[in-house]
């Protein structure tokens, strides 16, 4: 099992109530830098997403090993003007790192590079920034890794041939666009009769990717498989399959969270879902961060020793938490998150 465990990487960071610090009581000499102690501040996408509730508990969990101050503060829903503020608010605030999700990779790099002009250490994570605007990309696992799974995986359930969708969370998100090439250029390599038929946001909210999933469902009678690549869509989509009495006829997959798509897996409705272990992702953001305040991350490094997360590998900027990870009727009551 542990190996298992191992093996996957599974969502992003999330929320406490509003912009407050979390403390810890461990930690030494250290945990501070110029006589006080290191402040790291944590930003996801929504604060209301769930993948980012999982992160956010792995955030604190490093937090309170590291003895640093976390400050925890995000857009209730994605919103590129909110992320720019909130980094402008940490940069007058004087926080020593910044660990950020970004909804538009192009719109929140001014501000990171503002911070890091100001001296701020920061780490990007789940998706990234533009490369001159950040240190390090925390990464959940390689675009191709990603792409290549899921297309794999669709191919597999549809027989190789047929109409897909895909949902996505926003047209903006820049790892989800990243994703979107490798699915796009595995399928046009490995699977020529495979046809994606859509793409559709959802704004990381379950309603409305059922809503898109129901229209996608009712405009494509012969559709045979729905992709969906943000946690809220595969159950969404997995509601509008069961109540348009498609179990069975239309497959769903996805990236998604274990607990919130077990029953949807027992009951036939979603066939498999991939991801990463998110806990991890939120605690190895927050452990760069600190080792790059702290002056024991630099660049050129290949690896990174990350507490329980054992050795990690760097490639170029980019720090590889590990490899995507399927869920299915077979292995998903193992997991608890």
């Amino acid at each position: 099992m542990k190996k298992i465990i191992s093996l996957i990487v599974v969502a992003g960071l999330a929320f406490v109530s509003g912009c407050g610090k979390s403390n810890s009581s461990s930690g030494g000499s250290s945990n501070v830098t110029g006589g006080k102690k290191i402040t790291v501040a944590l930003m996801p996408k929504s604060k209301g997403n769930a993948y980012f509730i999982s992160c956010k508990k792995g955030a604190d969990k490093a937090a309170n090993e590291l003895g640093v101050d976390l400050v925890f503060d995000g857009p209730t829903d994605p919103d590129p003007a909110k992320q720019n503020e909130i980094v402008e608010n940490w940069i007058t605030l004087g926080v020593d790192a910044i660990a950020v999700a970004c909804e538009n990779r192009e719109g929140i790099s001014t501000a990171l590079r503002k911070a890091k002009a100001k001296g701020i250490k920061v780490v990007t994570y789940d998706a990234d920034a533009l490369p001159n605007a950040r240190d390090f990309f925390v990464n959940q696992a390689t675009p191709e890794g990603i792409g290549y799974g899921l297309m794999d995986e669709a191919a597999r359930l549809c027989g190789n041939e047929g109409e897909f969708a895909i949902i996505t969370a926003s047209l903006t998100a820049a790892n989800m666009i990243e994703w979107q090439k490798y699915i796009e250029a595995h399928r046009a390599d490995k699977y020529p009769n495979m046809k994606m038929i859509a793409l559709r946001p959802c704004d990381d909210m379950k309603d409305k990717a059922q809503s898109e999933a129901t229209a996608l469902l009712s405009a494509n009678p012969n559709l045979k498989c729905i992709m969906a690549i943000c946690s809220p869509a595969v159950p969404g989509s997995a509601e509008a399959i069961k109540q348009a009495g498609k179990i069975g006829k239309v497959k769903l997959l996805g990236l998604g969270l274990p607990n919130e798509n077990k029953r949807y897996v027992h009951d036939g409705v979603t066939d498999s879902v991939i991801l990463w272990k998110t806990e991890d992702l939120g605690y190895l953001a927050v452990f760069a961060a600190d080792a790059l305040a702290k002056g024991d991350l630099k660049p050129g490094d290949k690896t990174i020793k990350a507490g329980p997360l054992g050795e990690l590998q760097i490639e170029g900027d980019s720090i590889l938490l590990g490899k995507p990870f399927i869920f299915n009727k077979s292995n998903i009551d193992q997991f608890d998150f």
